[in-house]
Order: C-alpha cells, then sequence, then structure tokens
C-alpha cells in the first residue's frame, strides 16, 4: 500500500519528532481497518478506492493536529491582558504622533491640513505595526516559557465596585479617552505656538490668529489643562461614577459655551507677514472657522446633555 505510506509519511512531517513513530503506526493500523472492512464489502482495492479513504480522512496537516493540536501564539489566558496592553501601547503611541505632527504642521510654512492629516496617518500606521509586531511577539516568547501572564495576581477588589448591570454606558471606552486626549495636546500646541516657534518660522506663516482671539485661547487654556487631566483620571478609574460626571459636565459646559463665545467675537484671524497661497480669502477662511466653531460647540454641548441623564440614572 504505497499510498497509505505516503499519507502517513506526510502526517509524521507535521508532527513532533518524538511522537512521529507512535502516532504513525497508530494511524497506519487504523488506516488499514478502513480498508480491511472496505475490502469485505466490494472485495479487491483498487487505487482510487484507496485515495477515496485517504481523501475522505482528510489534508495530512489536518489530521497531524487532530493527533497533537497546534499549539496558540498567545495563550487564552492571556488574550485580555494583550488586547488591554494593545489598546493602551496604541492609544499612547496616537498621542505621541498627534504632538510630533502637530509640531511639524506648525513649523511649516504652507500648513498644509490636508498633508498635515496624512502625516498624522501614515505615521500613526507605521508605529502601530511596529508594536503590534513587538507586543504579540513578546507575549509569545513569555507563552513558550510555559508562564501565563493572564494569571498575574491583579489589584485587590471588590464585587460591591462592579458598576450597575442596567447601566451599559458605564464602562468608559480606551479610543474615546485617548481621542480626547489628543485632541485638547493638539489644541495646547496650536494656542502656544508662539511661544517655541521662531521669529524666521512665524514669519513663514500666512494666516494666523488676531491678538484678542489668541489671547481668549490662552486664558482658555487652564480648562484644556483641567480636560487632560480628566482624561488621565478616566483612565485610572474606567468606570463612570457622580465625580466623574460631574467633573465632564462643568469641563464640556465650558467647552460649549468657550467656543460659540470665540465665534461672535471675531476677527478670528488675519494675514500673516507671508503671502496666502490658497484658493480662498482670509475673509472666506475666517467665515469657514467660524461656523466650524459654532459646529463644534454641539459636541460638549451633546456630550453636556447626555451626562446630566446619566447622572440621574445613576442617582
Amino acid at each position: 500500500m504505497e499510498l497509505v505510506e505516503r499519507y502517513v509519511a506526510a502526517v509524521q512531517r507535521e508532527l513532533p519528532e518524538a511522537k512521529r513513530q507512535e502516532i504513525g503506526r497508530e494511524l497506519n493500523a487504523n488506516i488499514m481497518d478502513q480498508l480491511d472492512a472496505l475490502k469485505e464489502q466490494q472485495g479487491q482495492l483498487s487505487d482510487d478506492d484507496v485515495a477515496a479513504v485517504l481523501k475522505q480522512m482528510g489534508r495530512p496537516r489536518t489530521v497531524a493536529y487532530q493527533f497533537i493540536p497546534p499549539k496558540a501564539l498567545v495563550a487564552a489566558e492571556d488574550m485580555p491582558l494583550l488586547k488591554h496592553t494593545l489598546y493602551m501601547v496604541l492609544g499612547v503611541l496616537f498621542v505621541l504622533q498627534v504632538i510630533g505632527a502637530t509640531t511639524h504642521w506648525m513649523g511649516s510654512s504652507d500648513g498644509n491640513l490636508i498633508r498635515f492629516l496624512l502625516q498624522l496617518a501614515a505615521g500613526f500606521m507605521t508605529d502601530a505595526c511596529f508594536a503590534f509586531t513587538v507586543i504579540v511577539l513578546s507575549f509569545a516568547a513569555v507563552n513558550g516559557t510555559g508562564h501565563k501572564l493572564g494569571n498575574c495576581p491583579g489589584k485587590d477588589w471588590s464585587p460591591k465596585e462592579l458598576p450597575k448591570a442596567d447601566l451599559g454606558w458605564q464602562h468608559i471606552g480606551l479610543s474615546d479617552i485617548f481621542t480626547d486626549l489628543a485632541t485638547c495636546i493638539f489644541l495646547l500646541i496650536v494656542i502656544w505656538y508662539p511661544l517655541w516657534m521662531s521669529p524666521v518660522e512665524f514669519a513663514a506663516r500666512s494666516v494666523t490668529f488676531t491678538d484678542a482671539a489668541l489671547l481668549m485661547l490662552q486664558w482658555f487654556s487652564p480648562v484644556i489643562v483641567l480636560s487632560v487631566l480628566l482624561s488621565l483620571w478616566q483612565l485610572q478609574q474606567r468606570i463612570w461614577t457622580r465625580t466623574l460626571l460631574l467633573s465632564s459636565i462643568v469641563v464640556n459646559a465650558a467647552f460649549a459655551a468657550f467656543l460659540v463665545l470665540l465665534a461672535f467675537n471675531g476677527p478670528l484671524l488675519q494675514a500673516g507677514p507671508a503671502e496666502l497661497h490658497s484658493l480662498f480669502t482670509v475673509l472666506q477662511l475666517e467665515k469657514v472657522f467660524t461656523n466650524g466653531l459654532l459646529i463644534t460647540a454641539c459636541f460638549p454641548g451633546y456630550e453636556v446633555v447626555r451626562d446630566l441623564k446619566r447622572l440621574r440614572q445613576l442617582a
């Protein structure tokens, strides 16, 4: 039975060397039993009959995995920790990429928004792919030694600290936290660019904030810093509490009111020392920027109403 020998040898190649002989003998005996039973039913067997039996058993690699299942790259116990680590690292990388891309964008002469977004996306994807590879391979290396990171003891906890079962919104998503954090840091860099930008770089700007608008933004900076601290607090808690909701309501209400106030206290933009290379004039950009502020104010306004309802549900 040359076909049987070839099939068993193909299965053995997919097995650890220490198990090949034992499993090969068992598999060969199993195949021969099936062929003997088929031979009793229809007499002499042809190569096509043998091939049909072997094909029904499955590919050699599939059969080998039935005897010795492949070892997972990351153990099932470690998957929650792996996902949490990935989310945390990717969130931090996103914030760092926003800082780097914004700094480069503010220092460039043209201030092209599309180029800024492309640079941000490309830089984040590059960092994310590298971080994903390193983290997964690190978990795989640890699992290869027989250790399970998911079995490491965590901090003490109490069932009384668990959120209410009927409040599905009480868990704070990492994506929301890092998005808010990156947005606030972006605003701080844009607002305080005169402090770190050289006169030569400043002269290369074609559009800048007016002195009055820049002063208003700088006076509002402590609220933005407070929002950064609130995001870090959410990152530590991960569960909406009454205190967190009240803090979020105050911060979002301040953002909504300030954006509306800023929109109605124009002009906000002025022509810089450099020539404006754009399809729009400064007045047109001013109008777009003002309408953008009013639209943006709707988002924190919505979050204020949402958190007020959540506060009532929590009570």
